[in-house]
C-alpha cells in the first residue's frame, strides 16, 4: 500500500482500486485540526483498501461491486473507521467533525456517488451511539464548533434514533 499527499485544489482523499493507493488531497488538510480527524479520514479509505484486498481475482471483484453501490460501501467505510480509531485510541466523534469539515451537503443524493454528508454524519452517530456510547459522553469534542454544528443540524435524525432505541427496534432508519 502505498500513501500519496496529492496537490489538488479539491477536498478529498480516495483509494485506488487500480494500485491499492491511499491519495489524501492536500487542500484536505487544511480543514483538519487535530490528529485524530485525520486518523478518521485514513480510516475511511483504509476500510476502502480492505474491502479492496479481499475477494475473488485479487480484489478486482470488489472494485466492480464498489463502482456500482459506492454508497453501501461508503456507509460501512464510515463505520469500520469507527473501529480502527477506537483499536488505534483515536476518538470516534474525530470522524463526524471530519466529516462535516469536508463534505458538502447537495440537497439530493440520488445523482451522487457518495451518501450525503448529513446521512454519513447521522450513521456514524449511530454506530457510536450503540456501540461505544461512551465516547459520546466523555467527548473532548463537546465544545467543538464544528461538532456543536452537526449537534444542532442533525436533531430529527437523532430523534429517529432515539425512538428507535425507545421501541427497541431494529429496523434501518432513512436519515435526512
Amino acid at each position: 500500500t502505498n500513501f500519496v499527499l496529492a496537490q489538488k485544489k479539491q477536498i478529498n482523499a480516495s483509494t485506488s482500486c487500480r494500485n491499492k493507493t491511499i491519495v489524501l488531497y492536500d487542500t484536505t488538510l487544511r480543514y483538519l485540526t487535530t490528529e485524530d480527524e485525520l486518523a478518521a479520514i485514513l480510516a475511511h479509505e483504509i476500510s476502502h483498501l480492505v474491502d479492496l484486498n479481499q475477494g475473488a481475482f485479487n480484489g478486482q471483484f470488489a472494485c466492480f461491486t464498489q463502482s456500482f453501490a459506492p454508497k453501501k460501501y461508503e456507509l460501512k467505510a464510515d463505520k469500520r473507521a469507527v473501529d480502527y480509531l477506537v483499536s488505534a485510541g483515536y476518538h470516534p466523534v474525530a470522524e463526524i467533525v471530519a466529516l462535516n469539515k469536508i463534505t458538502d451537503q447537495p440537497r439530493y443524493d440520488w445523482n451522487l456517488s457518495h451518501p450525503l454528508g448529513s446521512k454519513r454524519m447521522a450513521s456514524v452517530y449511530e454506530y457510536i451511539y450503540s456501540k461505544y456510547p461512551q465516547y459520546l459522553v466523555e467527548n473532548p469534542y463537546k465544545d467543538n464548533v464544528v461538532y456543536q454544528n452537526f449537534l444542532l443540524t442533525s436533531r430529527e435524525n437523532r430523534k429517529k434514533l432515539q425512538d428507535k432505541v425507545k421501541t427497541n427496534s431494529n429496523r434501518q432508519i432513512n436519515y435526512l
